[in-house]
C-alpha cells in the first residue's frame, strides 16, 4: 500500500492509531459498509479522546462519547464546526453499530467526514499549511444505486484531475499488471491482501492499549504546559477550522441529520421527487429535488399533503441568507398537482415559509455564511433571521395558524379592563411594547423602578399577548428559584376576566417542570435550569426544538448572577460574570422567539441584548 492509495496517509506519522482504523475502514467499504461505518465511529471515538488530551481535559477512553464532545465544545472551546464533525460521526456510526443501518452512501459519506477530520487535525496541531488533495473514492461496490454511482464518479473525476502524470502512469501499469494475471496468481494476490489487513486489524486492536497509555501520558505534559500555550494551541486549531470544506453531498448528509433530529422523515438519497417520494397523509417528509418552474427545490417540507417550507441547501462556502431569494422563487414557481395541497397563497408565494442552510452551525462572527437562515413569506415585511436549529413539523403548524396583523388589530381595541387595577404607567409599558411588536421588533426592553409593579404588568402584557394569539407560548425567565415562585402564585392568583385567574384561562407550568405540554401557555423557569437543557444536556436528552416557545419575557434582565447571594449551592455555579452572561446570551438566543426585558436599572449587557428601552418610567 502506497500513500496515494489511502486517504488517511497524513495520519501515518502523527497519529498511526487512527491512520490504521482510517485504512481499514476504507478496505470493509466495497463489501462490508456496516463495518466500515462501525471503523469509523471507532475512529470518531479516538480521535475525541486524541483531541481532549491534547488540550488537557481528557479522562479516560471509557467516557462516554456524548459527553466527550460536549466536554470539548464548552471547555475545550472549540470551533463547533469542528464539533459538528464528531456529531455527525457518531450519529451516523451509532445507526450501523446499533441498528446496522449501514449502507455504500452511509459509508461513503462517513469516510468523507473523518478524512476532512484528519486534515483539519494535522494543520492544527502538525503543520498548519498542509495541503490536502482531493478525497480518493474507495474501489466501488458491484451494485451501485443510481445517486452512489453519480457520487462515486465525481469523486474519481476529482481525484483523477488531480494526479500527477506519474501517479496516472504508475496506476495504469498496476491495472495492466493485474489484468495479466492468471486466475491462480489472482487468488494468490488476494490472499496476501487478505493476511496484510488482518494482521492491520490486529494492530489496530491493540491499538486501545497503547492508546489509553499515550492519551495519558499527553494529558500530563498538557497539564503542566503554560495556559499561554494551551491558548496559542487553541487559536491555531480554531484559525484551521477556517479551512474546513465539505462538498455538497455531504453538506447534504448533514442538513439531513438536523432535519431528522428536529422530527421530519427524509433522506435526499432515496425520498426524492424524482424516484417516486409524494407526501402521504399522516406524514412529515421533507422529499428532496421537488420540480417548480425555476428549477428543483433543494427540498419542500409536507405535513401530510400540504407543503409548508422550501429549502434551499448550499456548501459551506455559500453567502446562506442570500441565496435565502432561490428558496422564495421556488415557493412563487412551484406548480399545482394532484400530490400536494397548498394552505393559502400569500401574494406571488403558494408555500408560506422559506429557509436555506448549508450545515455549517450558525456564527455570529461570520453571519451569513454560516447556519440556518427563514423568512415567513406570508407578509411583505417579515425580514429574514438566522436560526439555531430547524423547525419542528408541529412548530410550523403552528406559526401558519397564527395571523399577525389581526392579533394587532385586536391588541388595538383590546381593553386594559382586569381583575386587578393597572396604573397609567404600566398601561403605557405594555402599549409600548405591543407598538414595538407591531413595528416586527424581536427584541425590546422595559424599564421599569424596583417597586413600580413590574410583575402585575408582565401577568397583563401576557395575557394580552397570547389572548389575541400575537404569541402562542412564552417563557418567563428567571434568575433565581424564588422570583420563579413568587411569579408562580403571581399568575394563579391575578383575576383577569370574568372572575376567572391567568391559570384558569391558559395552562401554567412551574419551576421543576422539564418542558410544557401541547396546551402549556406560560413556562416558569430559571436561567440555570435553560442552561443545564441546552448547553449541558443529559446523555440521550432531547434538546428542545427551536421553535418550543415564540416569546421569551427576561424578569430582572439586568442582574449578574454573583452579585445575587439569594441563589442556592444546589444551583448551577458559573466561571465568572462573563461566563454567566455568555450563558444567558446563549440561551435567550437558542429559541426563535421575541425576547422581552424586564428590569429597574439596564446594564451594558442588558442593552447588547434587548436593545436600549422602549419605555422607561422612574419615580
Amino acid at each position: 500500500m502506497t500513500s496515494s492509495d489511502t486517504n488517511f496517509a497524513h495520519l501515518e506519522q502523527v497519529q498511526p492509531q487512527l491512520f490504521r482504523l482510517g485504512v481499514l475502514a476504507e478496505r470493509y467499504f466495497t463489501d462490508d459498509p456496516n463495518t466500515c461505518a462501525m471503523k469509523l465511529r471507532q475512529f470518531g471515538e479516538m480521535a475525541a479522546g486524541v483531541l481532549a488530551a491534547r488540550l488537557g481535559i481528557y479522562r479516560s477512553l471509557e467516557e462516554p462519547q456524548v459527553d466527550l464532545i460536549r466536554r470539548l465544545k464548552d471547555e475545550g472551546h472549540l470551533d463547533p464546526r469542528v464539533i459538528q464533525l464528531f456529531h455527525a460521526l457518531r450519529v451516523e456510526g451509532n445507526r450501523a453499530t446499533h441498528h446496522l443501518e449501514g449502507d455504500h452512501g452511509s459509508a461513503l459519506a462517513l469516510l468523507k467526514l473523518a478524512r476532512e477530520w484528519s486534515v483539519w487535525f494535522v494543520r492544527a496541531f502538525h503543520q498548519p499549511s498542509f495541503k490536502a488533495g482531493p478525497f480518493l473514492p474507495p474501489r466501488e461496490p458491484e451494485s451501485e444505486v443510481a445517486t452512489l454511482k453519480e457520487e462515486m464518479d465525481r469523486l474519481r473525476g476529482e481525484a483523477e484531475a488531480h494526479r500527477s502524470a506519474a501517479d496516472r502512469a504508475r496506476l495504469r501499469a498496476e491495472e495492466e499488471a493485474q489484468a495479466r494475471l492468471s486466475a491462480e496468481a489472482r487468488a494468490q494476490k488476494e490472499a496476501e491482501d487478505r493476511a496484510f489487513y488482518e494482521r492491520f486489524a490486529e494492530e489496530a486492536d491493540a491499538d486501545r492499549i497503547r492508546l489509553a497509555e499515550s492519551l495519558s501520558a499527553l494529558q500530563v505534559q498538557a497539564a503542566q504546559a503554560p495556559t499561554a500555550d494551551l491558548q496559542q494551541q487553541l487559536v491555531a486549531a480554531n484559525q484551521a477550522s477556517e479551512s474546513i470544506n465539505l462538498d455538497e453531498a455531504s453538506t447534504r448528509r448533514l442538513i439531513d441529520q438536523q432535519l431528522r433530529d428536529a422530527g421530519w422523515e427524509v433522506d435526499s438519497e432515496r425520498l426524492r421527487f424524482s424516484l417516486g417520494t409524494r407526501p402521504q397523509r399522516g406524514k412529515n417528509l421533507a422529499i428532496a429535488e421537488w420540480p417548480t418552474a425555476s428549477g428543483p427545490a433543494d427540498y419542500v417540507l409536507f405535513t401530510g399533503l400540504q407543503a409548508l417550507a422550501v429549502v434551499e441547501a448550499k456548501r459551506k462556502n455559500k453567502n446562506v441568507a442570500s441565496v435565502l431569494t432561490q428558496a422564495e422563487r421556488y415557493s412563487r414557481d412551484i406548480q399545482a398537482s394532484p400530490d400536494l395541497q397548498f394552505h393559502g397563497a400569500w401574494g406571488p408565494f403558494k408555500v408560506p415559509f422559506a429557509f436555506s442552510a448549508n450545515g455549517r452551525p450558525y456564527l455570529a462572527q461570520v453571519g451569513e455564511l454560516s447556519g440556518i437562515w427563514f423568512r415567513d413569506l406570508r407578509r411583505d415585511q417579515n425580514l429574514r433571521r438566522p436560526l439555531q436549529g430547524w423547525y419542528t413539523p408541529e412548530g410550523l403548524q403552528a406559526v401558519i395558524r397564527q395571523d399577525q396583523d389581526a392579533a394587532h388589530a385586536q391588541l388595538s381595541t383590546e381593553a386594559f379592563e382586569y381583575g386587578f387595577n393597572l396604573r397609567h404607567y404600566q398601561i403605557q409599558a405594555i402599549q409600548a411594547a405591543e407598538a414595538a411588536l407591531a413595528e416586527d421588533r424581536r427584541s425590546l426592553l422595559l424599564a421599569m423602578a424596583t417597586g413600580t409593579g413590574k410583575t402585575k404588568t408582565a401577568i397583563a402584557m401576557v395575557y394580552r399577548l397570547l389572548k389575541t394569539r400575537r404569541f402562542r407560548r412564552v417563557l418567563f425567565l428567571v434568575d433565581r428559584n424564588a422570583l420563579g415562585d413568587q411569579a408562580a402564585g403571581a399568575f394563579k392568583d391575578s383575576r383577569m376576566e370574568s372572575l376567572q385567574t391567568f391559570t384558569d384561562i391558559f395552562g401554567l407550568k412551574e419551576l421543576g417542570d422539564q418542558a410544557p405540554d401541547p396546551d402549556t401557555k406560560v413556562q416558569i423557569a430559571t436561567v440555570q435550569a435553560m442552561v443545564k437543557r441546552i448547553l449541558f444536556a443529559e446523555p440521550g436528552a432531547d434538546l428542545p426544538p427551536v421553535d418550543q416557545y415564540d416569546c421569551i419575557l427576561v424578569d430582572e434582565c439586568h442582574r449578574g448572577y454573583l452579585l445575587d447571594r439569594e441563589m442556592s449551592d444546589a444551583e448551577l455555579a458559573f466561571r465568572d460574570f462573563d461566563d454567566y452572561v455568555s450563558k444567558y446570551r446563549r440561551v435567550v438566543e437558542y429559541f426563535d422567539a421575541v425576547k422581552i426585558g424586564l428590569t429597574a436599572t439596564p446594564a451594558l449587557h442588558t442593552e447588547q441584548i434587548f436593545g436600549p428601552p422602549v419605555y422607561r418610567y422612574s419615580y
